[in-house]
């Protein structure tokens, strides 16, 4: 090593062990313990320490603000944890939902493309990213109900809900609760469908053993903080389909056609030898589209961040999961609620703890909202309750399978609250409490 590079690499140690020292800083002049009705207890969020922050600042002052090494070491490291073959990083778990729908319209499909008019299954109670991919690449949502208590459709609906036109399946693990994957994937092979799950909010559920997002013939995650790792912003399209993954990389991609890594040159041995569409012989591959793309590219300032946070997963799964049971065992019972419950035969890494006021109780949702709001206790929505109900679908295209009578009860009675690791057992406690005795007392 040189001497300059003996400073550089001195300089940055020393940069970042301030940024540690940093750290405990900002975490030692924030408020500390619980203090019920003062401290929020949010239903949602990222839970970083010195190694994430100090990851972060890494990249930084290699200036590696476009995708890079960590970007690359993330995909085969994410992709490892699933035991499949491709993943390749986006902007947005949303940007990821919109790549894994459109790879299936890519003309290298042949005969098995999608079309405008053909049909994809989907659940009304989600949220509008599942969804919004389908309209926007002119296809037509065929919406199902979902059941009460695991918020996720059946098998037997999405046959049901099948059609001649019906190409795909594009469906939401609700709130980390694994919907019978084995079971949609064994009808959607039965009947010549894709399989698209929508993982974003159930990174390490599992069903029947085996990881959600191993079903599909692709998979879509979230690092937006509410996720189950953070980088900020980011997403995820997992694949075992080595053709699928092309695809999706090159219109993450631009469209275009060369799978060089930005800088690298002639990595193909090819770049001036190529002939496609009506272009001249030799045009540069580099700048040959092969499909109508987006840029949703993430950086690796975002990678390297999730690199630190992927070795905490576990661990966020396994407070997930303790929160979860806590709350359940302590709201058994609790007159006027419906609690949730997880799909037979899953383990599911949860996002959060729905609640259903039943319709029959003594008081409402919102009378239970703004009671725990008051406390300092966050809620949330069941997303959108029910998709055919708000404005943006009104007019667009769609069929219904059904009379979404479920999905119609979510939207006016769930909610759901915070099982994320930041929550401690005090905060856990404090939030059971509240519920339980607004339930115990208005009953």
């Amino acid at each position: 090593m040189t001497q300059s590079a003996e400073a550089k690499a001195a300089a940055k140690a020393r940069i970042l062990e301030a940024v540690r020292d940093y750290h405990a800083l900002d975490e030692g002049s924030k408020p500390q313990g619980f203090e019920p009705g003062v401290t929020e207890v949010w239903p949602s969020g990222a839970v970083f320490d010195e190694e994430d922050r100090a990851a972060l600042v890494e990249a930084a002052l290699d200036l590696r603000v476009a995708a890079g090494v960590s970007s690359r070491r993330f995909e085969r490291d994410f992709a490892r944890f699933f035991k499949l073959r491709k993943a390749h990083l986006a902007n947005s778990g949303s940007s990821a939902n919109l790549l894994a729908m459109s790879a299936f319209t890519s003309p290298l499909l042949e005969d098995r493309r999608l079309v405008p008019g053909d049909e994809v299954v989907t659940v009304a109670a989600g949220f509008p990213t599942t969804v919004n991919p389908i309209i926007q690449n002119g296809l037509v949502p065929v919406f199902v109900d979902v059941e009460v208590g695991t918020y996720n459709t059946t098998p037997e609906r999405i046959a049901e809900a099948i059609g001649p036109r019906t190409k795909a399946i594009m469906i939401a693990h609700a709130l980390g609760n694994p919907f019978a994957a084995e079971e949609v994937a064994r009808l959607a092979d039965e009947r010549g469908l894709f399989l698209i799950e929508d993982n974003c909010d159930a990174v390490g559920s599992t069903y029947r053993g085996r990881l959600t997002g191993t079903f599909g013939d692709v998979a879509t995650t979230s690092f937006y903080p509410a996720h189950h790792i953070a980088m900020g912003e980011g997403g995820c399209v997992l694949t075992d389909n080595l053709a699928l993954a092309r695809i999706v990389e090159s219109l993450r991609d631009w469209g275009r056609d060369c799978w060089c890594e930005p800088g690298e040159n002639n990595r193909c041995f090819k770049r001036f030898d190529y002939q496609m569409g009506t272009l001249p012989h030799g045009y540069d591959h580099k700048y040959i589209f092969s499909h109508v793309g987006y840029n949703l590219k993430s950086t690796d300032l975002q990678a390297a961040l999730g690199l630190t946070q992927l070795a905490k997963l576990p661990a966020f799964t396994d407070a997930r999961r303790a929160n979860w049971r806590r709350l359940r065992e302590e709201l058994d019972g609790t007159p006027g609620l419906v609690l949730p419950v997880p799909t037979p035969d899953s383990d599911p890494s949860w996002f959060g703890f729905a609640l259903t006021v039943a319709p029959e109780a003594r008081y409402t949702r919102k009378a239970l909202v703004e009671h725990l709001e008051a406390r300092g206790i966050g809620t949330r929505r069941f997303f959108a309750g029910n998709l055919t109900r708000h404005p943006a679908y009104l007019d667009r295209p769609h069929r219904t399978v059904g009379d979404l009578v479920n999905s119609d009860l979510v939207a006016e009675h769930t909610f759901w609250v915070g099982v994320y690791p930041g929550l401690d057992a005090e905060r856990i406690g404090y939030l059971a409490e509240s519920v339980r005795d607004f339930c115990v007392k208005n009953s």
